[in-house]
């Protein structure tokens, strides 16, 4: 699964070409006019659902830039975007860029990915630099609705392979390449939707007011779930383990017999080969076989015809005349 990046950048200045503008409420939209279109359904998309899980209705206004394609992308995020990224948040400006029309196929579907960067901006404006990059990642996946079933599948089979990571080390996964980034996305996403479920009514909200007053989030799991960090770590891995345990034990299963199978299946066909050829040596032995036992019947019947020829002479020499003649009958 290609992950939707969602890496913050500390600064960047994005030069817009000559387009669109759209403003309305708090955002800003700017885009190339063959983007146009585009740019107008981001914006009906970002006013249409503005409020993001346990945080108070954002208030700062956001700047969305739509570049025209990856190349124009690259140029104007810079060199804080990774080699995965379909998209950037830059939390410090609330400004956001994302790929437009001419993007490839993993840029993914631009109002999920708006959804997930302007959840990025919504959590900075209110927890600034408080969170971890594993949450600021897993939050705004959960805000975007991204885990799909494909998502959880994938995750599913990467477990049969892999260990489920302590939180420091997730947060070090998005250090370590598209790969392992796309496997910390989908862990940061069930770590976060773990605490969210943690508190049916709530949510997320607790947690947040006790983090941004304490400025420990270790207190404010505490405080707002009644746990410790420690004991949150081992309950989120045990009820991933759990919900996706199944389908890993099975496809831990599948992958056993495939193993076998790579292993036997070389042997049964250099088996079959063998037996196929001892088949055909013992068709060539009867064949053989049969031939000589014609060859030595056919030997026997002319070895019989010879000597009837010469009974048959023997018993014409007798009936021969004083001349020499052969006789009448």
């Amino acid at each position: 699964m290609a992950a939707i990046a969602g890496a913050r950048a500390v600064s960047a200045q994005t030069p817009m070409a000559p387009g669109v503008r759209l403003d309305e409420g708090r955002f800003t939209v700017v885009a190339e006019a063959r983007d146009a279109r585009l740019a107008r359904s981001l914006l009906t998309a970002a006013q249409a659902n503005d409020s993001f899980p346990g945080l108070p209705r954002p208030k700062a206004h956001v700047l969305i830039a739509v570049a025209p394609n990856a190349e124009r992308f690259r140029q104007w995020v810079g060199p804080h975007a990774p080699e995965w990224g379909a998209a950037i948040a830059i939390p410090d400006e609330q400004r956001l860029v994302l790929q437009g029309g001419g993007a490839g196929s993993d840029a993914g579907d631009p109002v999920a990915v708006l959804r997930h960067e302007l959840a990025h901006l919504a959590l900075h404006e209110q927890m600034g630099r408080l969170p971890p990059r594993w949450f600021d990642e897993g939050y705004a996946s959960v805000a975007a609705g991204e885990w799909t079933r494909d998502a959880a599948f994938e995750t599913s089979l990467t477990m049969v392979w892999r260990t489920l990571p302590s939180l420091q080390r997730l947060e070090d996964g998005f250090f370590a390449g598209a790969s392992e980034a796309s496997w910390s996305y989908a862990m940061a996403y069930r770590v976060v939707s773990e605490l969210q479920a943690l508190d049916p009514i709530n949510g997320l909200s607790n947690l947040f007011s006790y983090w941004k007053a304490t400025g420990s989030m270790e207190k404010a799991v505490r405080q707002a779930y009644g746990i410790t960090g420690d004991q949150f770590e081992k309950h989120w891995q045990a009820r991933t383990r759990r919900r996706y345990g199944a389908l890993s034990l099975v496809t831990n299963i599948s992958a056993v017999f495939g193993l076998f199978g790579v292993l036997l299946v070389p042997l049964y066909i250099s088996k079959r080969r063998r037996d196929r050829q001892k088949l055909e040596a013992m068709r060539a032995a009867d064949v053989a076989q049969e031939a000589a036992a014609r060859a030595s019947a056919l030997q026997a019947l002319l070895d019989a015809g010879q000597d009837g020829g010469r009974d048959v002479i023997q018993e014409l020499g007798q009936n021969a005349g004083p001349s020499g003649t052969t006789g009448v009958f």
